[in-house]
């Protein structure tokens, strides 16, 4: 492998962690660029799942001492049944619910979707349908804290995670989207969002070790792929970072913008 194949791996490392965390589809843009600079390697979905680890690596630590939080106060609830400890109990399987509808339909359509993954002008009408959705919520402030979200909140995000499933609509936009239409607050809704990564990702790694390991020529592969995988883990944390502040200032509709131009060129051009 040359230099130059190996710069594309981290050029679309950088891509993908750049466009993971924002709602514009990381999977979207890497499949456009497939389609722009003919790049083979995004054939390859093992590269796919490991520069998406880099991505659940990098909001592990940015939210590591929530992660720590949530799961030790799980148990000590358990164990004490404190009402110190009750909120994050309640949370954490507030976020097992908002994950179970994505888990299910993911396993069951895995066929489907990844037969119509390929198709870039799909991709194309699915940023304009991201665009039109945070068009709709970009002026929503909503009212519900952490604390005040119920189970009903989770299934609907939950729900909203499904669409994003299918190709070319955002995962974080969806989940966004469908926080801020059950009046969550904007911090509330994009935390929970990042929450709900998590645990998807974990599993999509999990359920593709096994084709990762049987590659064929996977010696050749552990450079480029480590060298996409770091710096797609380090520019997913920046990313997020910024997000989160985009998020407090209320402009979603920048990104509205960005998924509309890129959807009507997408779908004339490509």
């Amino acid at each position: 492998m040359n230099l130059i194949q190996v710069l594309q791996y981290v050029f679309l490392g950088i891509v993908q962690g750049f466009t993971e965390p924002i709602p514009i589809s990381s999977s979207g843009h890497l499949l456009i660029f497939k389609e722009l600079f003919n790049f083979e390697m995004l054939n390859d979905m093992n590269f796919e799942i490991v520069v998406n680890f880099g991505s659940f690596i990098a909001i592990c630590f940015l939210y590591r001492k929530e992660i720590i939080k949530i799961i030790t106060d799980f148990f000590m609830f358990i164990k004490t049944k404190k009402d110190t400890y009750k909120e994050n109990y309640k949370y954490a399987w507030l976020i097992v619910l908002g994950t179970i509808p994505a888990g299910i339909v993911g396993l069951i359509l895995k066929d489907t979707i990844e037969s119509i993954s390929g198709n870039v002008k799909i991709i194309g009408i699915a940023l304009l349908i991201t665009a039109l959705a945070l068009f709709i919520i970009k002026d929503f402030k909503g009212k519900k804290e952490k604390k005040e979200m119920t189970v009903m909140d989770a299934i609907t995000v939950g729900l909203f995670q499904v669409v994003a499933l299918f190709p070319g609509i955002s995962r974080s936009g969806s989940t966004i989207v469908g926080g801020m239409s059950r009046d969550l607050k904007r911090e509330t809704a994009v935390n929970y969002s990042f929450m709900l990564y998590l645990p998807i990702s974990l599993a999509t790694m999990l359920l593709g070790v096994k084709d990762l390991i049987e590659t064929p020529n996977i010696s050749s592969l552990v450079l480029p792929y480590a060298l996409g995988m770091i710096v797609s883990c380090i520019v997913t944390y920046f990313s997020a970072k910024w997000f989160i502040n985009i998020m407090k200032k209320g402009k979603l509709g920048y990104f509205s913008i960005y998924c509309l131009i890129v959807g009507i060129l997408v779908v004339l051009f490509l």
